[in-house]
């Protein structure tokens, strides 16, 4: 059964892989992360990290028996009591309900370790997977995302309350 981990350094080549084989994917939906995401990896990863120990973020991956990575699964942690969440899923991982019970989890731990008390998350009108995910984990539209929030695709907010730790 894959498993909800928080993001470490050693997670660094397993997370670069899961990127690479589903750019594409990705792209069908959501903006590319450009070339220079993939060439300066290594310096991105540690930055994570380095948000993640300043309590700035809150990273995750979700890791197949194998070690390969099947999502990520990002809070940021921007304002006290907030959580914005992002994620992403590996093709070859969807249709299977672990998106929606990952993102589940993530929002349990914005409230129980982080003390949110709402997270939220922006998803474009032509995500419709991202969507589904969204409202069967609780989320409700809030209203109309600048287009600058989602890789400049028209889109929405969605909100989820959680309770605080």
């Amino acid at each position: 059964m894959p498993e909800l981990q928080r993001l470490r350094a050693d997670h660094a080549d397993a997370v670069l892989a899961f990127e690479r084989q589903n750019r594409a994917w990705f792209a069908r939906s959501i903006s590319d992360r450009g070339d220079d995401f993939f060439e300066r990896y290594a310096e991105k990863h540690a930055a994570r990290l380095a948000e993640q120990e300043r309590g700035e973020g809150a990273y995750f991956v979700l890791v197949d028996e194998d070690g390969s990575v099947l999502g990520r699964f990002n809070l940021v942690l921007d304002e006290p009591g907030r959580a914005e969440l992002g994620y992403r899923m590996a093709e070859r991982a969807t249709g299977r309900g672990l998106a929606t019970r990952s993102v589940r989890e993530v929002c349990g731990l914005a409230g129980s370790t982080y003390g949110a008390r709402e997270v939220v998350a922006a998803t474009s009108r032509r995500n419709l997977a991202s969507q589904r995910v969204l409202q069967k984990a609780g989320f409700v539209v809030t209203g109309p995302a600048d287009p600058g929030d989602i890789g400049g695709q028209e889109g929405s907010w969605w909100r989820l309350e959680v309770s605080a730790g």
